[in-house]
């Protein structure tokens, strides 16, 4: 009875959107935009929404991940979450060269850093890349074998750790000035527990005769350390280096300058002013024009 009232309604309401549609046709004049949009929603509601669903129709959950980011040498997952799938099958295929890695349960693929991971009655179809490198950055898909197949493009971008001593590798500090050094660790698994700073090949000692040497950690996403010698002598000058226990080390070399600025120092300062290279680029330049000289 329910199903004959449905259809009745449904040929009424086609029935009478002709009549309009032809008395449209007659006026020669367009329908306000606004009467169709309503017309539409309408039909939509009271007929399209309430009609009986297809059953099955598998679709991808709203909180699947777009971008996922790993380190290089840690294991990686990326995570697809898709509902009603009944009697279909999901696979992870890789865009750069189109190769299909897993089917359902099963890794297709001869690379053995490649996993499919599945738990029964689980809407989670995951795909597991041991010690993934560099060159594994770039766009999966995650299918659903219906007709035609329908995916979700998710991105993987694998990064290293890194760490960089700012305003490096050369810093020119004037005697009697602080010396401020600046470490900057990025893209570890987890924060350093410690960063340690060495002086010409030394493990640095806060608590010597020196005195006047602080250090200032800051850990997160990315940790720094803040090396800072107050009063630089030259017996202060040479390689420092900051040491993360979970990332490679990075080096500076501190140059103590006494009384007048050197020509070199000189002419570095008129390179990044007027030519606007940069520092690095311009001590490259003078020290190259100190040897032709010298030659």
């Amino acid at each position: 009875m329910a199903r004959t009232t449905a259809a009745c309604l449904f040929t009424v309401h086609f029935l009478s959107c002709i009549i309009v549609c032809r008395q449209d046709s007659g006026n020669n004049r367009p329908r306000d935009q606004s009467t169709v949009s309503e017309s539409s929603r309408r039909f939509r509601t009271e007929f399209l929404e309430d009609w009986p669903q297809a059953p099955g129709s598998p679709y991808f959950d709203p909180s699947t991940q777009d971008n996922v980011t790993g380190l290089v040498g840690h294991p990686v997952t990326l995570l697809c979450k898709v509902k009603n799938l009944q009697n279909r099958t999901v696979s992870w295929v890789r865009h750069r060269d189109i190769h299909l890695l897993t089917v359902g349960r099963y890794t297709y693929t001869s690379d053995q850093r490649f996993e499919a991971q599945h738990k029964p009655r689980s809407e989670e179809w995951a795909l597991r890349i041991r010690s993934p490198q560099r060159r594994d950055s770039g766009q999966y898909e995650c299918q659903i074998s219906t007709t035609p197949p329908i995916g979700h493009a998710v991105y993987l971008n694998i990064v290293e750790p890194e760490t960089e001593i700012m305003g490096g590798p050369d810093l020119f500090i004037y005697a009697g000035s602080t010396i401020n050094l600046t470490c900057i660790v990025r893209h570890t698994p987890e924060p350093p527990s410690t960063i340690n700073w060495t002086h010409r090949g030394k493990t640095i000692n806060f608590d010597s005769t020196r005195g006047g040497i602080s250090l200032v950690t800051e850990k997160g996403i990315h940790s720094s350390s803040r090396l800072l010698v107050q009063a630089a002598r030259t017996s202060d000058a040479g390689s420092y280096q900051c040491v993360p226990d979970n990332a490679q080390s990075a080096t500076a070399r501190v140059h103590v300058l006494t009384g007048e600025t050197p020509a070199a120092m000189q002419g570095k300062a008129h390179c990044t002013r007027d030519l606007g290279l940069p520092a690095i680029l311009c001590v490259a330049i003078v020290i190259l024009y100190i040897a032709v000289i010298v030659i």
